[in-house]
């Protein structure tokens, strides 16, 4: 098998196929009319979409020589841009979105190696993940790294108008590796990096991405 199931889709994987069973069974008691047979393809077909969903492939993270910042997450960067970020740097960063889209890996990864320095979940609305506000008024969840080297890095995971449910795996004071696994947002949105520090920009908006493989920019 190429890809496993992230352990936050069992529930819904559950839940999916309990209602792909329970029409098939009806299905059989009803005779088959051709309306009961719809229902079952419409189940059939919502059950391997939501395994789709949260399936995890089995990949091999590169090493890189030099620091570097990674694609938090699978998906397409959106916007590339300086902005004022009032959380936790309260100055101007650089802000490197990636949207997700439900048909993306939704397993969000450490962009760079460092300490957990600051973690903060915030209730919010949920605007469609492309929303210029969506960063700031959207249920959004924002990490702090830093690293080895001091430099400190927010990631912050934005719910959009489909995601519901923003999981996070983070604890301040932990040491993580580049790449290993931040957390998972359900059903389509946003992940946003901000950095205050000078770095070379690698990335460019419209361009396909791979959490823990794509480098973003570089670090001086």
């Amino acid at each position: 098998m190429k890809f496993y199931i992230h352990k936050e889709g069992r529930g819904s994987i559950a839940w999916a196929a309990a209602l792909m069973l329970l029409l098939g069974a009806l299905t059989f008691v009803l005779a088959f009319p051709w309306w009961m047979w719809l229902l079952w393809v419409a189940s059939l077909l919502l059950f391997l979409a939501v395994v789709c969903f949260f399936r995890i492939p089995r990949r091999r993270y590169p090493s890189f020589e030099g620091n570097v910042l990674l694609a938090p997450a699978d998906g397409q960067v959106v916007d590339i841009a300086e902005v004022d970020e009032p959380e936790y740097f309260k100055g101007v960063c650089t802000k490197i979105s990636v949207f997700m889209s439900p048909a993306n890996v939704h397993v969000n990864r450490y962009p760079m190696a460092g300490e957990v320095v600051y973690h903060r979940y915030h209730p919010g609305k949920y605007l469609v993940a492309w929303h210029e506000k969506s960063s700031l008024l959207n249920e959004r969840c924002s990490v702090v790294l830093k690293s080895p080297a001091g430099r400190e890095v927010l990631v912050r995971q934005i719910a959009g108008a489909v995601a519901r449910r923003i999981v996070t795996y983070a604890r301040v004071g932990e040491k993580v590796d580049r790449a290993s696994e931040l957390g998972f947002i359900k059903f389509g949105s946003r992940v946003d990096i901000f950095y205050p520090f000078q770095a070379r920009i690698v990335a460019r908006v419209g361009q396909k991405v791979k959490s823990g493989i794509s480098v973003l920019a570089e670090m001086e």
